[in-house]
């Protein structure tokens, strides 16, 4: 009878009904285990579950009632639920085998593997001849465990049990193939075949077999298997591995359409440490050029397996030339690209590839890392590989030379360069010929560093001669522009401006106009040479012709944010602040304008030392001293290379009346940075020596000042008025000696000389002077003569004093030479005294010792 009208009239009954229920309950789980469709599945699991629930009221804490559900619960994924269950059924019976198993499982899914294969030790020492899974799941353990050895063990038992265990087949096939040799590959794919014809809907078998035929390039059979896993699993790990499958096939097939789905679709069933199918959507990625995407899928990978060399590669890449629109965010990918493939080199020294990268990454921030990179690649390629080193490579070495300073290296590579690019546009290449002028022109720029200026004259000319519009130093060879160009001060017009440089630092300032002219005739909106001609306005103080040239370069469309534009026009301003022409009540709308040029050039710039270093000037020009000062100070704490603001400094601390601080900045700043020869340095340093009351030290550095710049009217003008005040110092000091007084005199000469000089030059000259007035030298001059028709006065005054201090130290001469002599007789009696007294004491011990011989003489015995 069923149902209801079952017999319940006996005794135990509801152990019988328990039964039932809970035997139900356990064929609808089996069935929900086994059945594929998820509506279905879920039907029987609620038959089940109504069925627990039922037995649950009539005796809720039997043992195999409690199995069950614990059961349940563990296919389920409720694993907590279940624990609780089994740690129930062991804490009430002790030592139950199906309650340890079920802790096995659970354990095994927390990735405890040692307690896992504790709990299997412990039901097969129970129970020996239990089912052959229960060692399948020793070997399991033992196999997460890293005991391989002792795992196949457990896998070949399981096989001696139970010859058709697919899981024990696939276990060892899969122990078998990861050892990478041929035999035991060969017997990993016959136990997969094995497998296959025991179970032919085992996902996990069907995966690994669609991946032995990849490797045969049978990719039809691949995508029926793995299509085939995938519809028969529930479970998202093996969907992932079916999809990753077929995307791997379609990938090989170049369907990168389809690879990119099902390579998508992999990531999504993908459990944490399955990264396979993130490398190949990565690929796809960079097929489509998303290279952000590709960047966080390749980021996946490495995070999982951060010794991976092809992925540090591809990443490395990716940061390396990928090109976010934050240059922020840009500036952190080329630092994570250097490291990776820092971390590259390191694990393979001898990859090409990788060492270029390396140096082209390194280029700007440390160039002599590069500059080992690119030799390292250099050697391996001639040496090695025994094939010749790329032009290319050959000029990023000799511009990385360039950089550190090396010059006469520099050359040498670039004319080994211009060798061998010689060899190959000679055979009818013309692909190369812009990269040839590239070298030429790099070659010019080391000659001008050698101070070999005829040679650089003429390179630049010959670059102008064969092409005339030459304004890109990267010409039109697109390939060209990954590779290194030394770039002059003003870095897109090499030809024409090198050549204005040249003329400018030879004091031909109109010549170097009209080169920077010609420049201008080939691209009338380019920057540099509107920036060059301002910059000779600027040298030569005519302030509004400069202005205008900075004027127009920002009404530029692609300049109209330029910071150096901004910043030179800050310094106009700040320049017409010192300007003895200026009209004095518009010194604060001349401030003002200053501050603002400043102020656009931070803004755009926000770390612009110039532009901080003038908002410094202006404060110091307002009063705001200890202002001005600590903006000086943040600007030398963020680059102790920027030689302007230790002068500003030192200038603070003449304005705060510091001198011998102010001497020490200036003293640091000539030695930090070798202006041992800059005048207007030696001047601001004579200046503090002279503000001290050090008229000496002073005279001596102005001095230095004149052999660098004899002409310099302003020099001469100091020079002669320190040595005035020397001399009226001298002269006036009771206490000055004839040969002080003599050299005063001769140096008050000198001054009426110098400013009787200044005072008779001519207008043109005197132009260069800005604060040198020829009416205050004429004064001077007059006073110098005045104080000279004293000088008998002074000179007499000295020779008196001379020879009185003569009379003196005579005197004293003969007193000491007097005194001498008596300690020398009163010495010399001493000792005499001192002689005798041991002569006595002498002769009185000879007595002595004669008597006590006397005495102790023995008489004679007849």
């Amino acid at each position: 009878m069923s149902g209801s009208e079952a017999s319940l009239e006996y005794p135990e009954y509801h152990q019988d009904q328990m039964r039932a229920l809970d035997t139900l309950a356990a064929y609808y789980v089996i069935q929900s285990h086994k059945e594929r469709n998820k509506d279905k599945k879920k039907e029987w699991q609620t038959k089940a579950t109504l069925l627990y629930t039922t037995a649950d009221k009539i005796i809720m804490y039997d043992t195999y009632h409690l199995l069950g559900r614990a059961y349940f619960c563990l296919l389920e994924g409720k694993i907590d639920q279940a624990e609780q269950q089994f740690n129930f059924v062991l804490n009430q019976v002790g030592e139950n085998i199906p309650a340890t198993l079920g802790k096995a499982c659970i354990f095994f899914q927390r990735k405890e593997y040692r307690k896992a294969l504790n709990c299997y030790k412990s039901v097969l020492r129970k129970m020996p001849d239990c089912p052959a899974d229960v060692r399948l799941g020793i070997g399991y353990c033992l196999a997460k465990l890293g005991r391989l050895d002792k795992a196949r063990l457990a896998f070949k038992r399981v096989l001696d049990l139970d010859k058709e265990n697919v899981s024990a087949l696939v276990a060892l096939a899969i122990l078998d193939i990861n050892t990478l040799e041929q035999e035991a590959i060969r017997r990993g794919v016959e136990s997969f075949g094995r497998a296959y014809q025991i179970e032919q809907e085992n996902p996990v078998v069907l995966n690994h077999l669609a991946n032995h035929f990849f490797y045969k390039k049978e990719l039809d059979r691949v995508e029926h298997l793995a299509w085939h896993a995938f519809q028969i699993t529930d479970n998202e790990a093996m969907r992932a591995e079916s999809c990753y499958q077929l995307a791997r096939s379609f990938h090989q097939r170049g369907n990168f359409e389809k690879a990119f789905q099902h390579y998508y679709q992999s990531t999504q069933f993908a459990t944490a440490n399955f990264v396979l199918p993130y490398f190949g959507l990565g690929q796809m990625y960079i097929y489509r050029e998303d290279y952000d995407n590709a960047i966080q899928c390749f980021e996946k990978v490495l995070k999982c397996c951060p010794a991976n060399y092809d992925t540090m590669k591809i990443l490395g890449s990716l940061y390396a030339h990928s090109e976010p629109a934050n240059q922020k965010e840009r500036n952190e990918r080329r630092k994570k690209a250097r490291e990776i493939f820092k971390k590259v080199v390191e694990m393979c020294p001898d990859d090409v590839e990788a060492l270029i990268d390396l140096a082209q990454l390194t280029e700007n921030c440390d160039p002599q890392g590069s500059l080992d990179a690119y030799t390292k690649a250099s050697t391996f390629l001639s040496q090695m590989i025994e094939v010749d080193v790329p032009p290319e490579i050959t000029n990023n070495v000799g511009s990385l030379y360039f950089t550190v300073g090396q010059y006469e290296k520099a050359k040498e590579y670039f004319e080994e360069a211009l060798k061998e690019l010689g060899e190959v546009v000679s055979t009818g290449q013309t692909d190369l010929a812009a990269l040839q002028t590239t070298v030429t022109y790099n070659l010019a720029r080391s000659l001008e560093m050698l101070c070999m200026f005829d040679e650089a004259e003429r390179l630049y000319k010959g670059i102008l001669q064969e092409k005339p519009n030459y304004i890109d130093c990267n010409g039109e060879n697109e390939s060209s522009k990954i590779f290194l160009t030394i770039l002059s001060e003003y870095n897109r017009f090499p030809g024409y401006m090198r050549l204005g440089c040249l003329a400018r630092d030879k004091g031909q300032i109109y010549e170097s106009s009209v080169w920077f002219k010609e420049g201008m005739s080939v691209n009338q909106t380019h920057a540099d040479a509107w920036s060059l001609i301002g910059n000779l306005h600027m040298s030569k103080c005519e302030w509004a012709p400069a202005q205008k040239k900075f004027e127009y370069i920002l009404k530029l469309p692609e300049y109209h944010d330029d910071p150096y534009s901004f910043v030179a026009l800050g310094n106009i301003w700040l320049e017409t602040l010192s300007s003895i022409h200026r009209k004095k009540e518009k010194d604060k709308d001349y401030r003002e304008r200053a501050l603002m040029m400043y102020s656009k050039a931070l803004k755009v710039h926000p770390k612009n030392i110039w532009a901080a270093n003038g908002i410094g000037c202006i404060l110091a020009q307002k009063g705001a001293v200890q202002e001005a000062r600590d903006i000086f100070a943040q600007v030398r704490e963020a680059t102790a290379d920027f030689s302007d603001v230790w002068v500003n400094i030192a200038h603070v601390y003449m304005e705060q009346k510091q001198y011998v601080a102010a001497i020490q900045m200036y003293d640091n700043c000539i030695k930090k940075f070798n202006r041992h020869n800059d005048v207007s340095l030696l001047l601001y340093l004579a200046r503090a020596h002279y503000k001290a009351g050090k008229f000496a030290e002073c005279r001596h550095i102005l001095e230095k000042a004149i052999c660098e710049a004899p002409d310099n009217m302003m020099l001469k003008f100091n020079h002669a008025f320190v040595l005035q005040k020397l001399a009226t110092q001298m002269l006036r000091d009771d206490k000055s000696s004839l040969e002080m007084v003599t050299g005063a005199v001769d140096d008050l000469r000198t001054a009426a000389t110098i400013f009787e000089y200044i005072s008779r030059n001519k207008d043109d000259t005197m132009s260069q002077a800005r604060v040198v007035s020829r009416t205050v030298s004429a004064n001077e001059a007059r006073a110098c003569y005045d104080l000279l028709t004293q000088a008998q006065t002074y000179l007499q005054r000295a020779k008196a004093q001379d020879e009185e201090e003569q009379r003196q130290r005579q005197r004293q001469e003969e007193e000491r030479q007097a005194l001498k002599r008596q300690q020398e007789q009163e010495a010399k009696e001493r000792e005499e005294k001192t002689r005798r007294e041991l002569e006595v004491l002498k002769q009185m011990r000879q007595e002595y010792v004669e008597k006590t011989k006397e005495i102790l003489r023995l008489p004679t015995i007849d």
